[in-house]
C-alpha cells in the first residue's frame, strides 16, 4: 500500500487505482477507471443532471477520495493474499464505481436552496443509491451491476443490517464488505481526520435541524467538542466491532504483507485515536 497518495488530487488518486489495476489484471483495459473519475467529479463540480456541486466540508470531495484510495489498497491485499472468492477485474469495476458515488446522496438539485446537503445526512445512502441508478443506466451499465453497486453503498449505512442487504454473489457480499471498511478506516486515518471533525458536527447538527429525527448523535453530542471527546469511544465501541464482526475483519487484507503483517492504516487510527485522548486529558488537567 501507499499512503503517500495525494487524496487532495483526483489525479494522483486515479493514477493510483489505473497503476493498481495494471498490476493485479495486466491483460484486462482499464478505460473505465478514467471514466468513473470524471463521472464522480462531474458529479461533484455540479455537472450532472440537475445537481447542484456538492458543499460539504467534511463529506467533502477529499473524503471520498481517502476512502476510495484505501478501497484500492484492500482490492490489492485482497488480490495478492489469494483470498476467495477471487478478486476479478470486473468486481474491481463495480466495487470502484460504488465506492465514487456512496456519498452523492448529500447531493442537493438545484431547486433545493436551503442549507447544505448536510441535512440529507439521514437518507444520504439511499439517495446515493437512486444517483448511482440514474448516473450508470445513462453510462450502458446493467440492471444486475447497479444492483451490485446499490448493495455495496447500502452496507455504508450506520443503522445498516448488512445481514439483510441481498447481494447477489459471494464475491459482491465481500466487496461491499471492502467498501464499508474503507469508509470507515479511510476517514478516521486520514492526516485531516482530527482537524475536520468539527465540520462533521455541524453536518450532524443541520441534519438533526433539519429532520427533527432524534438520533444518538443528536444525543451524545451537543458540541463539536463533545463529539471530538466520545470519538475515541465511537472507535471502540462502534467502528471495531462493526469492522470485526459485520466486515469480517476484512480490514486484515490492509496488512503489509498481506494478510497478517503491518497495518499502517489502523496504525494511523489509533494514532488519531492517542492524540485525542491526550487532547481531552489536557482539558481535563
Amino acid at each position: 500500500m501507499d499512503l503517500t497518495i495525494d487524496t487532495s488530487s483526483r489525479n494522483h488518486v486515479k493514477n493510483y487505482a489505473e497503476r493498481i489495476f495494471k498490476d493485479l489484471f495486466p491483460k484486462s483495459e482499464f478505460t473505465f477507471i478514467g471514466n468513473a473519475f470524471s463521472w464522480i467529479h462531474d458529479c461533484f463540480s455540479g455537472n450532472f443532471e440537475n445537481y447542484l456541486r456538492l458543499d460539504l466540508k467534511y463529506h467533502d470531495y477529499e473524503h471520498t477520495l481517502q476512502v476510495t484510495t484505501c478501497m484500492i489498497d484492500l482490492f490489492k491485499g485482497y488480490h495478492m493474499a489469494k483470498a476467495y472468492p477471487v478478486l476479478t477485474d470486473k468486481i474491481f469495476e463495480i466495487g470502484l464505481l460504488a465506492i465514487l458515488l456512496h456519498d452523492t446522496g448529500y447531493l442537493k438539485t438545484d431547486d433545493d436552496i436551503e442549507g447544505t446537503g448536510a441535512k440529507y445526512t439521514i437518507t444520504h445512502v439511499f439517495r446515493s443509491c437512486d444517483v448511482a441508478k440514474m448516473l450508470l443506466s445513462q453510462k450502458g451499465y446493467t440492471a444486475k451491476e447497479i444492483l451490485a453497486v446499490q448493495d455495496m453503498i447500502l452496507c455504508t449505512g450506520v443503522n445498516s443490517d448488512i445481514s439483510k442487504i441481498p447481494f447477489q454473489t459471494a464475491l459482491e457480499k465481500k466487496v461491499g464488505y471492502m467498501l464499508g471498511t474503507s469508509d470507515l478506516v479511510g476517514q478516521m486515518a486520514a492526516e485531516n481526520y482530527i482537524k475536520k471533525l468539527p465540520f462533521l458536527y455541524l453536518e450532524f447538527e443541520e441534519s438533526f435541524h433539519y429532520s427533527k429525527t432524534s438520533t444518538k448523535v443528536a444525543e451524545l453530542y451537543k458540541s463539536a467538542d463533545e463529539l471530538m471527546k466520545n470519538t475515541p469511544n465511537f472507535w471502540e465501541h462502534y467502528v471495531k466491532p462493526k469492522l470485526n464482526d459485520d466486515f469480517q475483519k476484512i480490514y486484515e487484507f490492509l496488512g503489509d504483507p498481506s494478510p497478517n503483517g503491518e497495518n499502517l492504516y489502523l496504525r494511523r487510527i489509533e494514532s488519531n485515536i492517542a492524540v485525542l485522548k491526550t487532547n481531552l486529558t489536557i482539558q481535563n488537567s
